[in-house]
């Protein structure tokens, strides 16, 4: 491809072939997401325009085809063209972060191997793998002015060099946490980092930025790829091409999630292992292949139940949440939880008052009753029925805490999405706790639950639900951007069997 001019960072760029907000029929036309006003993560203010369209290519341009091709094969065209011109954009960002941060020898200097190894992973690898996948889509691209096709390039190498992602992926937690541990323990650390980072080359963006790009590339291509799909005559060789694409990147897509997650939650079980005394309490072997954590924390005891735990000097007890079992403790430290009891979920039953009984009791009750909830245990540690009443922080801790409770009864049951509002990220936003949802830029969320500054919703794209911050995101109201978002939802999904 022809392209003297330096391609705009991946970061800067949202992707028509997206068409989340706006109507497809404008192709002219290039949609601007303006975030929220805060400025913290990361953030772009306006997106930029990737690279030429494919019908304004000067070769496209003088030869005189846009007259003769139909309007649904100009289409056709922009979408492959514009996975050709991302990656190309995508490759000069991947290129900055292996030169500028992962080659520094200062930042290098500055941390242990081990740090730097958490840090960049393969990236390198990852670098050379979209240097071949864009030398063949730039060879497809040269060789014809009209493509025929590009789904057997996709293909070829989501099914046999995309590999590398699925490490990459698999490293996010490692990576997370050790950029967070220097920067908050390591001061020539983010001295010689800040220092990189103000380079003209980075465009001011936080090397963070550039870490979670191949994130942000793996899970965007399946959409692209769905867009070429839409744009195809159904039934051609091109379109099953297309199809067939689109279902290995998709696996691939499964597969990164599936390794980030399998490394987090098997991390996590051996810590927990390690921190907890069953003390009188009957034991069981807590690690397992299938078990994770979906919430913990600490929760008051309620007053009304204070008086019968006097002996104890229980204010509050420690809640660990698993997908299978609910375990009550009492925090003696960090690092350290005696159990008081258990039961497995089944026999665990949430009670809580609804917002509309607490306004009609007495007002004087009505504040803690926003914030408590019941636990009724049918069969304990003890094989005994138990019951524990408990007070949240905040109304938004109330509702994490009911939610994840009952999610468990919900798995299985079809909930119907109609009509809940959808939402566009306009903010990456990394999870903190186990029952938050990590979010791309320009991914779509549709919301089922608000509370406060915080929404309850589950991605579009593979059905994973999750609570995130309200303002890492903006509302998308256009009816027919919403149907289509819907239609691409039950095709991504019918394609990754979710």
């Amino acid at each position: 491809m022809h392209s003297p001019a330096t391609p705009c960072l991946y970061q800067e760029i949202r992707e028509r072939g997206l068409h989340s907000t706006n109507q497809d029929e404008l192709l002219e036309d290039f949609v601007v997401v303006e975030p929220p006003a805060q400025d913290q993560g990361i953030v772009m203010k306006s997106y930029k325009q990737a690279h030429l369209t494919w019908s304004q290519l000067p070769q496209v341009k003088e030869s005189g085809i846009l007259s003769t091709i139909t309007p649904q094969e100009r289409k056709r065209q922009e979408a492959i063209f514009e996975i050709i011109t991302s990656e190309h954009s995508y490759l000069h960002s991947l290129g900055i972060l292996v030169r500028h941060f992962k080659n520094s020898v200062e930042l290098r200097k500055t941390m242990t191997t081990t740090e730097h190894h958490h840090l960049f992973s393969n990236i390198s690898v990852i670098h050379t793998v979209s240097q071949r996948f864009f030398q063949d889509l730039e060879k497809r691209h040269n060789e014809q002015l009209v493509i025929r096709d590009i789904s057997d390039i996709v293909q070829n190498h989501a099914a046999h060099h995309f590999d590398p992602y699925i490490v990459y992926c698999s490293n996010e937690t490692f990576q997370q946490r050790t950029l967070q541990k220097l920067l908050n323990n390591n001061s020539a650390f983010k001295e010689t980092l800040k220092e990189i980072e103000t380079s003209s080359e980075c465009g001011g963006l936080p090397m963070i930025s550039f870490l979670i790009l191949p994130m942000q590339r793996v899970t965007r291509l399946p959409l692209l790829l769905d867009t070429i799909c839409q744009k195809t005559q159904a039934q051609t060789a091109e379109y099953f091409a297309a199809v067939w694409a689109l279902k290995a990147m998709s696996k691939l897509v499964t597969e990164c999630n599936d390794g980030a997650r399998r490394m987090e939650r098997t991390e996590q079980m051996y810590t927990i292992q390690k921190q907890m005394d069953f003390g009188k309490i009957k034991p069981f072997p807590l690690v397992s292949a299938s078990r994770w954590v979906k919430k913990r924390g600490e929760l008051a005891i309620s007053s009304e139940e204070l008086s019968i735990w006097r002996a104890f000097a229980n204010r509050s007890y420690y809640l660990f949440l698993f997908n299978d079992v609910l375990i009550v403790t009492k925090k003696k430290s960090e690092e350290s939880f005696v159990v008081l009891d258990y039961a497995t979920l089944d026999n665990v039953q949430v009670e809580f008052a609804e917002d509309a009984e607490v306004r009609t009791s007495s007002p004087s009750k009505s504040s803690s009753h926003y914030l408590s909830f019941k636990l009724r245990m049918s069969k304990n540690s003890e094989g005994k029925s138990e019951q524990i009443s408990l007070v949240a922080d905040s109304r938004v801790d109330r509702a994490r805490w009911i939610i994840a409770l009952n999610e468990q009864k919900q798995d299985g049951v079809f909930a119907s999405t109609d009509g809940l509002p959808q939402y566009e990220v306009t903010k990456t936003y990394m999870p903190k706790e186990p029952d938050e949802l990590g979010l791309r830029q320009a991914e779509l969320v549709i919301v089922h639950q608000k509370e406060e500054e915080w929404c309850y919703g589950e991605r579009m794209r593979d059905g994973e639900k999750g609570w995130f911050p309200a303002n890492c995101t903006t509302e998308i109201t256009n009816p027919t951007a919403m149907e289509n978002n819907v239609q691409q939802m039950k095709r991504l999904r019918k394609e990754t069997n979710v």
